[in-house]
């Protein structure tokens, strides 16, 4: 199983994103994240630095500027997605990537924060 290590440029972007107000908090992940094609258009005007930034994980051994190098994607390559957060945190605690699913949970309630959600009482 590959290992990751977290991507503080990454998280440092959501950050930026979220406090720029560029994020959507409902989505259905699985039609909004970024395929293939997506992603290959993404590189044509981006550089792999801006690509590497919409993942949370960086792949330990893989090369750079090589997909495989990027891991746990959050976003549609425009904003923030509050189901793509979601989903790392899940990805990331099934396959016991703790680091990033810690980063990816606290940039949750970072974004929960920001949209003014908050927490129901328990009856």
């Amino acid at each position: 199983m590959a290992t990751y290590r977290v991507n503080p440029d990454a998280v440092e972007q959501a950050r930026r994103l979220i406090d720029g107000h560029q994020y959507t908090l409902d989505s259905d992940w699985g039609r909004v994240q970024p395929r293939a094609d997506a992603e290959n258009a993404y590189l044509q005007r981006h550089s792999w630095a801006d690509y590497a930034a919409w993942h949370l994980g960086l792949t330990e051994g893989a090369a750079e500027e090589t997909k495989a190098r990027y891991a746990f994607v959050y976003g549609d390559l425009r904003r923030v997605h509050r189901s793509g957060l979601i989903a790392c945190v899940y990805r990331a605690a099934e396959w016991r990537h703790k680091d990033i699913e810690l980063a990816a949970h606290d940039l949750l309630q970072y974004l929960d924060t920001a949209a003014g959600i908050v927490p129901s009482t328990a009856a």
